[in-house]
């Protein structure tokens, strides 16, 4: 996981991606253990960052399915099994607040039961 993680983060930071964020959602989210979640300026600059990041991910060992990137006008999610990357347009990352849902200072599991 961690050369996975590694892996993203590195390719993130060479597209220039700004505000780089790894969670650590084990046990808080059943669907993943790490979430990385990004922010690039415009559609060029996201789509290039998700093309490069699976490339990235193949070459560390993680061949993706050819539907594990999902694409919307303002976000990409890559599913790469229990590493999830969220890509933004800076108003998006506002308005979904995925580090406000699954950050160090989010509730825990126990809060909601």
């Amino acid at each position: 996981m961690a050369q996975l993680v590694e892996a993203a983060r590195k390719s993130l930071e060479d597209d220039k991606a700004e505000d780089v964020l790894v969670l650590d959602v084990t046990g808080r989210a059943d669907y993943a253990d790490r979430l990385i979640i990004a922010t690039g300026l415009v559609d060029r600059q996201i789509q290039a960052m998700a093309t490069h990041v699976v490339e990235a991910l193949e070459l560390a060992g993680l061949p993706l399915r050819r539907d594990a990137v999902q694409a919307s006008p303002d976000w990409v999610l890559i599913d790469a099994l229990d590493l999830v990357i969220h890509l933004f347009k800076p108003e998006a990352r506002a308005l979904y607040g995925l580090e406000r849902m699954w950050g160090p200072d989010s509730p825990s599991p126990e809060a909601g039961s």
